[in-house]
């Protein structure tokens, strides 16, 4: 599908300027005559694979990543389906760019790239007038809004206004992963000040320079916020993204029965987990339920891969209690257990009745886990003697070093394998190259939410559902496991191959929009080939005819 933007009108330097109409020199001669465009562009017409040596040949030039993602967005800026072109012919290549681990570094450097505004900024100062900067938006067909509030961007920490690159780079993967159509998109930044000190003095900042807003005020803006999306754009799919643990949770639960709402941090990324410990077992042999899992890091994603973990193993006819005892967390006090005093509320659950361990390597020894999963932010954690304990434990040691960025992963791939004599069935967070050791290649997975929450949102807009459900998760990531191939796992890839990643997010949009119509959660009356329909609404980058 392209874009369904009508011109409205608009001729001339104004369709240049919008990067959803513009196609630069690929205007035919009848529509630069029809639209005012003679002599505003050079005399030769140009096809888009002309169009896309040019730009590729452009980005290629650039020095380093930071370099290649400030290219990239002002492409995107300009002309919005050569962008996508371009990152669908070099995906693999581009993914890292675009989002993790490009995207942190250029969050931290937000201020000082800025080129021009893209998504809406609500602050702390907006309190009282949140529909009307809602309404400034100018497309009304929003079906899915990234927001975040930048206090924990990756692993990096508070980050403030300069967060803003997380939306709109997940929104990117949105277009990009599952065709969700670029107009139905909308990065939101929640400013409510940052405790990051060197921002708040950066003359360069573009946030407000104070402390964050906290307690009831907080919740105040938040609320406004939500309520305005269900006046201005009652088909959205609202997706919190980078808040903070205090708030996260909190927010999630607030919400998520009564607005179409989700966590990528608490969801998405248990739905990629959950796949890949789905399919990892075709090369441990050992079933899910027969499983014990640890994990280092008790927040937003150890928990929620903890409870989807909880709702697969029930699904299969464990029960509940037994369920959340297989699940273990290392947080920054140690092993997880009901002795403990200091305990907050979202760690309770999975609380058992266990001596205290203080360190990782200790834990691993008194719950020998087959699975050892690291959500923590802290690199270099899963250290030598811990893989090779989990080694020593089995014969297939599962290891997920799932931190972004980069520089934040538990381990390397190549320390995976290496302390592992090559037996690792490894996954992490952003890329790692191929491994080889002792004349074998081992081609690490990556546990990128990429592979799920695009496919999710593709199958909420496409059903437009009143609600995101964690069974929706649980769906996606069943679908995404039976994806994975003989030949992805021959090499140790427990995720299929990123050049398929559009099949997997339309078969997740699928499975999803599916669940949708049978929970009775959707708006609009089931297509006769859902299927279809659901392939029919995604955005593929072709330029559309004016005249």
């Amino acid at each position: 599908m392209t874009s369904s933007l009508h011109l409205n009108g608009r001729r001339g330097v104004q369709l240049l300027q919008d990067p959803l109409t513009n196609k630069g020199t690929a205007f035919t001669a009848a529509e630069r005559d029809a639209l005012g465009l003679r002599g505003l562009l050079p005399p030769r017409v140009f096809t888009p694979d002309q169009q896309l040596l040019r730009v590729y040949d452009s980005y290629k030039r650039k020095p380093d990543p930071l370099e290649k993602y400030i290219y990239l967005s002002s492409l995107q800026e300009r002309n919005e389906t050569l962008f996508y072109r371009l990152v669908l012919a070099h995906l693999e290549e581009m993914m890292p760019i675009i989002y993790t681990p490009t995207v942190g570094l250029a969050c931290q450097k937000y201020a000082h790239i800025w080129r021009r505004p893209r998504g809406l900024y609500v602050s702390a100062q907006d309190h009282g007038r949140v529909k009307e900067i809602l309404q400034n938006w100018p497309n009304p067909d929003v079906r899915i809004i990234v927001v975040t509030d930048g206090e924990r961007i990756l692993g990096l920490g508070d980050l403030g206004a300069n967060g803003m690159g997380i939306p709109v780079g997940k929104l990117s993967l949105y277009t990009a992963c599952a065709g969700v159509p670029p107009e139905q998109c909308l990065p939101v930044m929640l400013d409510v000040g940052t405790d990051n000190q060197a921002l708040r003095e950066d003359p360069l900042y573009l946030g407000l320079q104070q402390p964050r807003l906290r307690g009831a005020a907080f919740d105040a803006l938040v609320d406004e916020f939500v309520q305005g999306v269900q006046v201005m754009f009652p088909r959205a799919c609202i997706q919190f993204e980078d808040f903070g643990n205090s708030n996260a949770f909190r927010l999630l639960h607030k919400y998520q029965d009564r607005v179409c709402t989700f966590n990528d941090d608490i969801q998405g990324t248990a739905g990629v987990t959950l796949a890949g410990l789905l399919s990892s077992q075709r090369l441990t042999g050992t079933a899910l339920p027969d499983q014990r899992f640890l994990f280092l890091g008790a927040g937003e994603a150890g928990i929620g891969i903890g409870h989807l973990i909880c709702t697969a193993l029930t699904a299969a006819g464990v029960p509940l209690d037994v369920a959340r005892r297989q699940c273990w967390f290392v947080d920054s006090k140690g092993l997880v257990v009901r002795s403990r005093k200091d305990l907050v509320e979202h760690k309770l659950a999975f609380a058992h009745d266990e001596a205290p361990a203080r360190t990782l390597l200790e834990a691993v020894e008194r719950v020998k886990p087959t699975a050892l999963i690291g959500v923590s932010g802290m690199p270099q954690t899963f250290d030598e003697p811990v893989v090779r304990a989990m080694a020593r434990l089995n014969a297939r040691p599962v290891v997920f070093a799932l931190s972004n960025p980069t520089s934040q992963a538990e381990c390397t791939a190549e320390q995976a394998y290496a302390w592992s004599d090559g037996r690792a069935v490894f996954a992490s967070g952003s890329p790692f190259a191929p491994v080889t050791l002792n004349g074998k290649t081992h081609v690490p997975g990556q546990g990128n939410n990429s592979y799920i929450f695009p496919g999710v949102g593709l199958g909420v807009a496409a059903g437009e559902a009143t609600r995101v459900t964690d069974e929706m998760f649980y769906v996606a990531a069943r679908t995404l496991a039976d994806l994975v191939t003989d030949a992805d796992l021959a090499v140790g890839r427990i995720y299929p191959d990123l050049s398929r990643i559009r099949e997997v997010s339309a078969a997740i949009g699928v499975a999803v929009a599916d669940l949708a119509f049978r929970r009775g959660l959707a708006r609009m009356a089931r297509p006769a080939d859902l299927g279809a329909y659901v392939r029919s609404t995604m955005f593929e980058p072709e330029y559309r005819a004016y005249v």
